[in-house]
């Protein structure tokens, strides 16, 4: 059973975990969310890449942009595997970029922008080799204007993906949780102290969440609330002040 981190270096260590453990349980498509606006993606990212050492020059990184593919290059050590941009050009030359040789793929930080060259890679990548989304921001409709159809495709290709390693923060009050095995986890700050109120299958919706915080008799199908002391996770709102510093 996985506590809330302390650190986003803790969260980065469970998430390495429950990818490895997501991956030997044969998930091809996984993607760790940690949501928080003022993220840093290419730091954390290079923490996370321990998670593939296993596979030494198989790895294939993809960025959001040509920038930060070679913001990466500049400061990341010297790395064995290629560090590529997803890029939102010609369908054509999205064909060159993935390789016979290659056995596994990070997406670091891709967006709603790039959902349809990232589809479209997914698509030549196959079902039997994986991929994991780092930090994606496919659901962020502040990114881009997009119309019902173009919505739909995005929603269809997400309901394609295992959150493997979800992080929340909600207003400092709360949070959802899930590290795989494990099931979705809503943990609420009571006296100073964070408790895990909820234990879930799925992903909980807004109302089942606000039903949850607010103590309300309303529970999710499969809910589970779980009778605990005090946690001993006392750092959310330092955490998540760090992180916006």
């Amino acid at each position: 059973m996985s506590e809330l981190p302390k650190t986003l270096e803790d969260a980065i260590v469970q998430a390495r975990a429950a990818t490895e453990a997501a991956l030997a349980d044969g998930y091809t498509r996984l993607q760790v969310e940690l949501l928080f606006p003022e993220l840093k993606a290419l730091p954390a990212a290079q923490q996370f890449l321990p998670a593939f050492d296993e596979y030494g020059d198989k790895l294939k990184i993809f960025f959001a942009d040509a920038g930060s593919a070679a913001l990466a290059r500049r400061d990341w050590d010297e790395v064995p595997f290629q560090l590529l941009d997803i890029g939102t050009g010609r369908m054509t030359s999205i064909q060159s970029k993935v390789q016979p040789e290659d056995e596994i793929f990070l997406f670091v930080q891709p967006s709603s922008v790039e959902v349809p060259q990232l589809e479209k890679l997914c698509e030549i990548i196959g079902e039997q080799r994986p991929f994991v989304m780092f930090a994606p921001r496919l659901e962020d409709s502040s990114i881009v204007g997009i119309g019902y159809a173009a919505r739909q495709t995005r929603q269809r290709f997400i309901n394609t993906i295992e959150s493997c390693y979800y992080l929340r923060p909600i207003f400092e009050e709360a949070a959802v949780f899930r590290c795989y095995p494990g099931l979705w986890e809503v943990w609420v700050e009571k006296n100073g102290d964070y408790e895990k109120v909820a234990e879930l299958p799925n992903k909980p919706s807004g109302d089942e969440l606000d039903a949850i915080i607010s103590g309300g008799d309303s529970q999710a199908e499969g809910e589970t609330v779980a009778a605990t002391g005090k946690s001993v996770f006392r750092g959310l709102q330092r955490f998540v002040r760090a992180l916006r510093s």
